[in-house]
C-alpha cells in the first residue's frame, strides 16, 4: 500500500507542476482583444447643429404667445 500512495503523490506533484507551467506560459501571453492602439487621432472641427424650420417656428410661436398675453394685459388695464 505504501507504493500506491507514493505513486499518487508523485502524480499529484507532476500534475501540479504541469498546471503551474501552463499557467506561467499562458499568463505571459499578451492578449489584446481590439488590436494594438495606434497614434492618437485628434478630432477635427465639430459639425454645426442644424438650426432650421423647427427652431424658427418655436421662436415665432413664443413671440405670438407673448404678444397675445401683452395685448390681453393692456385690455384688462384699460377696462379697470
Amino acid at each position: 500500500m505504501v507504493k500506491s500512495k507514493n505513486k499518487i503523490r508523485w502524480f499529484q506533484v507532476f500534475l501540479f507542476g504541469v498546471c503551474l507551467l501552463l499557467f506561467i506560459i499562458v499568463g505571459n501571453i499578451e492578449v489584446v482583444a481590439q488590436g494594438m492602439p495606434g497614434p492618437p487621432v485628434f478630432p477635427g472641427t465639430p459639425n454645426e447643429a442644424p438650426i432650421d424650420g423647427g427652431l424658427g417656428l418655436l421662436a415665432a410661436a413664443g413671440g405670438a404667445y407673448a404678444l397675445k398675453k401683452l395685448k390681453g394685459r393692456k385690455n384688462e388695464e384699460g377696462l379697470d
